[in-house]
């Protein structure tokens, strides 16, 4: 009798494990067809998506409803960058036409989204649930987009679970090696930085590392260690391909 209701036991968690992951590569690829159709040079087509938003809210649906835990760390991770900027172009869409995100009132730390079964913000999502719980993962920073054009660019695809590395990777030193995000002066010895590295300094500063040494991780160009570090005004206007 044990032994038969161990293998039912088994059995059911078998089917479920096998319906959760059915439903995560769903969402994944829902997600990456949405990304590609909507997103061009780095910006998103808002007015489209405002015109036609059935893709979107079935997204934010299947977020909404999702179900993952941090037992599989890529599919945690991806599922959750991709939530963020799922919700971001959800709550630019509602209020289009729209010439920023800080147009919206409480757009980042008031507005709430479900996220796997819970209501959250976006500063909640970015802050508590992915640094907070990958403390040691400052790429996320490249990945998550905020709807400005201070930010990295957005990418037309989902970030995936079998390719997440990479991608975070990719990003990163894309954004490092652009003379438009990383403004290097060798003349004058300075960098002028993204506020991003201002205001998230600590998770790129880690072991003692200097936002100097970040950067020259990922850059194909190294700039001496003793390079003076500024920080540039952040540009919040619209990242709208219009």
């Amino acid at each position: 009798m044990k032994t038969r209701i161990s293998t039912i036991l088994f059995a059911l968690i078998f089917i479920t494990t096998a319906g959760i992951a059915q439903t995560h590569d769903a969402f994944f690829q829902k997600a990456d067809a949405f990304f590609k159709s909507s997103v061009v040079n780095g910006r998103v087509k808002y007015a489209t998506v405002k015109k036609d938003p059935s893709a979107l809210n079935a997204l934010v649906k299947m977020v909404a409803e999702a179900k993952v835990d941090k037992s599989n760390t890529a599919v945690f991770q991806a599922f959750h960058i991709n939530a963020y900027n799922i919700s971001v172009i959800k709550g630019i869409v509602e209020a289009y036409p729209v010439g920023s995100p800080m147009k919206i009132n409480g757009f980042f730390d008031g507005k709430k989204h479900t996220i796997a079964g819970k209501s959250t913000t976006l500063n909640n999502l970015e802050n508590k649930v992915l640094r907070a719980n990958y403390p040691n993962e400052p790429r996320f920073h490249f990945a998550l987009v905020c709807a400005g054009l201070g930010c990295p660019p957005i990418i037309a695809e989902a970030y995936l679970p079998s390719k997440l590395d990479k991608q975070l990777a990719r990003q990163t030193k894309l954004a490092i090696n652009n003379a438009k995000f990383t403004k290097y002066n060798s003349e004058k010895g300075k960098i002028q930085l993204s506020q991003i590295f201002e205001w998230y300094k600590g998770d790129f500063t880690k072991n003692g590392q200097s936002l100097v040494d970040f950067v020259n991780k990922y850059r194909s160009e190294q700039i001496p260690s003793k390079t003076k570090v500024g920080f540039y005004t952040y540009d919040w206007t619209l990242n709208d391909a219009k």
